[in-house]
């Protein structure tokens, strides 16, 4: 009795997540769609501040900045305000010049690392901006990326909009091509969650932005900072919404192992906000409690639920070929996702098992991101992931 309950609990759980949530919205979006009223007149748009850390990143710096200036959005309502986490490369020299080249341009210069989460909270004190866009350093914005963000902003229910994230650099040596798969289904969801609720559950960190009087600084030792953020503006009755016309880019990720050790990061401080925000999956919170429990909470428990319907399945295989058919489903997936590292290392590359192992080893990501959530965290300060790792910018 039990493992069988226990079978079609994670079953349920798995299935709920990525399948018939997904349906649901799909359903429901056909009936709604987001109200969109542009700024009129160039006098109406608000002012805003973008708000970048930044360790070490003089391979992307300045082309970045010229991707910000190079904007439709009037730059006398602009500020950019960027933070050097101690970088020990060329970041300072060229956030040295920008400010020179470029009059609403702020360099910040910390003399030992703070990590990301603190240098946004202390540039978000300085901004003097209506919208706070956070951005990172490798992802590049297109002419009209601030005037598309922006203009969500016309409706006073909207706290925080997110950009419509795109790549380049796919290799089919890596995960490159999966990873792509992945964010532009992960796109997907998070505008229907807009079009349907205005609840969207987390933006890409690269780019979004958020009324100035909305934001909470993050606690220190936080590892992911963009959800954090999202789910303050949702507490507080704003909406949070994702705009597929706001466009930047960013090179994908390609190395499986960096990308790994990102996912666990990104895992433990999901955890970190799955603790802090466990409030929020109230029933009483309507339907940010529905998008945070089915696109968020059952997913970061997918490696609990992979584990149980692998013992509960084991245990229940002499009764009914169903439950074999599961057993060998998920036994199968297991192998095939270790033969797939060993095919890689011979430069042997099946496109199904590349799948099909980035499904896997992003649920392994989540259990060790689990595991250091555990242990505790104590600083937010990391590594970022590598710079064009695939070697093809186009």
């Amino acid at each position: 009795m039990i493992p069988t309950l226990i079978f079609w609990f994670a079953l349920s759980a798995l299935l709920f997540s990525y399948l018939i949530f997904p349906a649901f919205l799909f359903l429901i979006s056909r009936f709604r769609r987001i109200s969109l009223q542009n700024f009129e007149y160039k006098d109406e748009l608000p002012r805003i501040s973008i708000i970048m850390a930044a360790y070490n990143e003089q391979d992307v710096l300045e082309e970045k900045l010229q991707s910000v200036y190079n904007t439709y959005y009037p730059t006398d309502k602009i500020e950019f305000l960027a933070g050097s986490d101690a970088s020990t490369d060329r970041t300072n020299a060229i956030l040295e010049s920008a400010q020179v080249k470029y009059p609403s341009f702020r360099p910040f210069f910390f003399e030992k690392r703070m990590g990301k989460v603190r240098i946004i909270n202390a540039l978000a004190e300085q901004a003097h901006g209506d919208i706070l866009v956070f951005t990172d350093a490798n992802v590049m914005f297109h002419t009209d990326t601030l005037t598309e963000l922006i203009a969500f902003f016309k409706d006073p229910r909207t706290g925080l909009v997110d950009s419509h994230m795109q790549h380049h650099g796919i290799d089919e040596s890596g995960i490159s091509r999966q990873e792509h798969a992945y964010i532009a289904w992960e796109v997907t969801i998070k505008h229907l969650e807009s079009i349907v609720w205005g609840c969207m559950m987390g933006p890409f960190g690269g780019c979004f932005a958020v009324r100035k009087e909305l934001f909470t600084p993050v606690p220190d030792t936080f590892l992911v900072d963009d959800f954090f953020i999202n789910m303050h503006v949702l507490q507080q009755g704003f909406y949070a919404v994702n705009s597929l016309t706001s466009r930047v880019t960013e090179d994908v990720s390609n190395d499986p192992w960096v990308e790994f050790r990102r996912k666990t990061r990104i895992a433990a401080g999901n955890f970190q906000n799955l603790k802090y925000f466990r409030h929020m999956l109230l029933p009483t919170k309507g339907a940010r409690a529905l998008c945070f429990f089915a696109h968020k909470f059952l997913r970061w428990l997918g490696p609990l639920w992979i584990v149980l319907l692998l013992l509960s399945s084991f245990f229940l295989v002499g009764q009914g070929i169903f439950y074999q058919i599961v057993l060998l489903m998920v036994s199968a997936a297991i192998v095939l996702t270790l033969a797939d590292f060993l095919l890689r290392k011979l430069r042997i590359h099946i496109v199904p098992l590349r799948f099909l192992n980035h499904f896997m080893v992003s649920n392994l990501a989540l259990a060790a991101g689990c595991i250091q959530f555990l242990k505790g965290i104590h600083s937010n300060v990391w590594q970022p992931t590598k710079r064009h790792q695939s070697g093809n910018r186009h």
